[in-house]
């Protein structure tokens, strides 16, 4: 009896199946995700904290030791729900920073940007030096406190509505660049979230301390 040969329907399935598993094992390994956002309130304003968790492509690091820059942004737009109608947009804010690799001193600066860089430039800016590309991109994934509204613009105690997005900004390299790169994946880093957020008071640390410190001293003066 001769061997069955396989049927050519289900090779089709098959070599579908690897395909597409191999395709969403790549996505998963490019993906970029927000793993933690968090809105706080002062007297002096309203502050948001985020984690962004993405992988630097082979290529975009290739790029960055060639001595191109990369552009990265972050925006959150605050909203009001209202009943009656859409939800008020209340503020928009933008953050960029610009990671750059320098060549004679073998290190990493970024700049970083209350704004965005077309309106600010960089003379408005807060730069570092890094040593180590990884720790440099740490920067980049972890903000904390970054102030997007003033305090009056933000109700205490009320839910609002946050939506954050953070990309790497393709417009901001060399024309060749742009044309050359425009819809490959491993440029691809970009997410957006949208979450209802409470501004949690931000405690007062120091006025904290001081507090302690009267306490022991009342509890040494009573001995």
């Amino acid at each position: 009896m001769k061997n069955a040969k396989p049927d050519p329907v289900l090779r089709r399935l098959l070599a579908f199946w690897v395909c597409t598993v191999m395709a969403l094992a790549s996505h998963a390994a490019l993906a970029t995700e927000v793993s933690h956002l968090k809105m706080e309130r002062s007297d002096e304003g309203v502050y948001l904290s985020a984690s962004i968790q993405f992988e630097l492509p082979p290529a975009v690091e290739d790029a960055l030791l060639k001595g191109i820059p990369m552009f990265f942004v972050a925006e959150a737009d605050i909203y009001r729900s209202r009943w009656y109608w859409y939800d008020k947009r209340i503020t928009t804010a933008t953050r960029t920073m610009r990671l750059a690799f320098q060549p004679l001193t073998r290190r990493w600066r970024l700049n970083v940007l209350p704004g965005a860089i077309s309106v600010t430039g960089l003379r408005a800016s807060f730069s570092q030096n890094y040593d180590h590309l990884d720790d440099a991109v740490a920067s980049i994934q972890r903000f904390s406190r970054w102030r997007i509204a003033d305090a009056a613009e933000v109700e205490p105690g009320v839910r609002h509505n946050v939506d954050f997005r953070f990309r790497l900004d393709l417009s901001q390299l060399p024309r060749p660049f742009q044309i050359g790169v425009a819809g490959q994946k491993d440029w691809a880093i970009a997410v957006e979230t949208n979450r209802d957020l409470v501004a949690e008071p931000i405690r007062d640390l120091s006025r904290d301390a001081t507090r302690d410190q009267s306490r022991e001293a009342v509890k040494e003066a009573e001995k």
